[in-house]
């Protein structure tokens, strides 16, 4: 599950990870819209203005609300300078080599 796919197509990975754990969807649960209330409920708008996400931090090292950014795709570029990425993409290909993971949406850069 890759976010990039996530916000592409949100009902199949819904439907994807509902499979995924042992809870695949009937097509009646379908036709009353559940997973369309899944994915609003769900949705990076709605997450975002949760006061649990607004507030707190996690283990005392960052704030709660640093996990939200703006929920674009491609955002990262804004933060990681081109060594960083790099570096990512290295690390990348040697932590998922052999398993079969492959993205569309992922141009190693170097």
């Amino acid at each position: 599950m890759e976010y990039e796919g996530l916000k592409q197509d949100p009902k199949a990975y819904v439907k994807k990870l509902a499979e995924f754990v042992g809870y695949p969807f009937s097509q009646l649960e379908q036709e009353k819209g559940i997973i369309d209330d899944i994915i609003k409920l769900c949705s990076f708008e709605n997450l975002k203005k949760m006061k649990v996400n607004n507030s707190g931090d996690a283990y005392g090292i960052f704030e709660n609300k640093a996990l939200f950014r703006k929920g674009e795709v491609g955002d990262w570029t804004n933060y990681l300078t081109p060594s960083m990425t790099k570096m990512f993409d290295q690390n990348f290909h040697e932590k998922f080599k052999g398993t079969g993971f492959n993205s569309k949406y992922y141009q190693p850069s170097f």
